[in-house]
């Protein structure tokens, strides 16, 4: 991974507004997630907003909690939270959503940024963006899958 952010994208044939009713609903996460790491929210999900913090549990090998917050966000066009765990220790990775109206429906991107993680001289000299991009290009057909028509 030479860049600090890694994107994949696909045109998918709904308009923005269905597509980000999804991904701000916290409690929908598990549904579209690529990589199969993502278990539930660990509280009642709400509409996330820019500042809104939720966590989320999550299983890779083993279970571990994530707190993530709302760090970028324009309505029906971008949305980023930004994942930490271990009460701030490790992590600080970006996961960000644009949505482009198109012709057919709407361009999305979604990114993997850990441009502030604390472990990104090793994720990026892992096995891990390789495995990350499979995931993020699942999700975008698992979310495509559940707005389509």
């Amino acid at each position: 991974m030479d860049s600090d952010i890694m994107t994949v994208e696909r045109t998918i044939s709904a308009p923005p507004e269905q597509i980000f009713a999804l991904l701000s609903d916290a409690g929908r996460h598990q549904s579209f997630d690529g990589s199969g790491t993502v278990r539930g929210t660990r509280a009642e999900s709400r509409p996330l907003t820019l500042g809104t913090t939720f966590g989320m549990a999550m299983h890779m090998g083993v279970g571990y909690r994530t707190s993530n917050t709302v760090v970028e966000f324009e309505q029906d066009r971008r949305i980023a939270w930004k994942t930490t765990g271990l009460k701030g220790l490790v992590g600080g990775r970006i996961w960000r959503y644009e949505l482009v109206p198109v012709e057919g429906g709407t361009l999305v991107k979604e990114s993997w940024d850990v441009s502030q993680d604390k472990q990104k001289f090793f994720l990026k000299r892992s096995k891990m963006p390789a495995a990350t991009k499979n995931g993020m290009r699942k999700t975008l057909e698992r979310i495509a899958g559940a707005v389509e028509r």
